[in-house]
């Protein structure tokens, strides 16, 4: 979370595995993840781009950056929230990402939120 006297963004992210696209065989292994971006401040805070770090479970790391998410450079209200899905492939069936979103605020005002660290990870069913 970032917050300073007038910017207060918090960042939640939930992750699935999704076995329907997987194809643990040729090491295809898809998973989403659901992310709500909620503005806790007193003025409007708008997306520009993110970074991602991507670590398989053998330790191989990707870097992921661009504009905006899925397509959107969303303008959060303050009280609002902005949620999206979107989904990474990895070579194994575990991994994590990390990384940040570059946001202004109502005054042009650049500012970085942390994105922590979170596990990507297949579910085993016992049976």
């Amino acid at each position: 979370m970032v917050e300073t006297s007038q910017v207060r963004v918090c960042v939640h992210v939930q992750s699935s595995y999704v076995r329907s696209q997987s194809v643990p065989d040729e090491q295809r292994f898809v998973f989403a993840y659901t992310i709500t971006i909620r503005n806790l401040g007193r003025t409007p805070v708008q997306l520009l781009g993110r970074y991602w770090l991507i670590t398989n479970g053998n330790g191989r790391e990707t870097e992921v950056q661009g504009e905006g998410v899925v397509g959107e450079q969303p303008h959060i209200a303050p009280g609002e929230e902005f949620r999206y899905t979107s989904g990474a492939i990895l070579e194994t069936p575990i991994g994590t990402m990390q990384g940040h979103y570059q946001m202004i605020d109502s005054d042009g005002s650049a500012f970085l939120v942390d994105i922590p660290v979170f596990r990507l990870a297949v579910t085993h069913h016992i049976h």
